[in-house]
């Protein structure tokens, strides 16, 4: 799955829809993102995991397109759990740092996806830290004869899982 570039301003110009919108594009299981009406009834349902939030596909369809930009908290905090991110990554709270932090475990968790990525970091696992550097010059060298960057996909640019 090629994991979208777009940081979370997207083209909507709204914070809020722009980092919905990212967490739509990365935040899925293998195969197609999350639908509109899929994430509102999910949430909807789960009245008690999402503190009695009922929300409508066309509500939350307006929060990504930034018809609407100020939910209430309790939609947010529902959200945000669905996502398994911090709400204050939705609420605009964090510092970039940190917004960037959260995007940066976003796209580890798609990178996760692809069973041999997770195959390679798994056989890394218990190996000496000199042996991991050596793993990562050695796939940085096959990143340089492939023309790719030399480190991983950022917010900016693109990858696939």
């Amino acid at each position: 799955m090629a994991v979208r570039g777009d940081r979370a301003t997207g083209d909507t110009g709204s914070p809020l829809a722009g980092r919905l919108n990212y967490l739509f594009a990365n935040m899925h299981p293998p195969g197609a993102p999350y639908t509109n009406a899929h994430v509102a009834e999910e949430i909807s349902r789960g009245t008690e995991e999402y503190g009695g939030v009922t929300l409508t596909e066309q509500y939350l369809s307006m929060l990504r397109n930034g018809k609407r930009a100020n939910p209430s908290p309790d939609v947010l905090r529902a959200l945000a759990k669905f996502f398994a991110v911090p709400v204050g990554y939705l609420m605009g709270d964090l510092s970039a740092p940190q917004t960037a932090r959260v995007e940066e475990e976003v796209r580890f968790l798609v990178a996760m996806r692809d069973q041999r990525v997770r195959a390679i970091a798994l056989r890394s696992v218990g190996l000496p830290p000199e042996v991991q550097d050596s793993l990562t010059t050695i796939i940085s060298q096959f990143r340089q004869q492939m023309n790719l960057p030399s480190d991983p996909p950022t917010a900016g640019g693109e990858g696939h899982s």
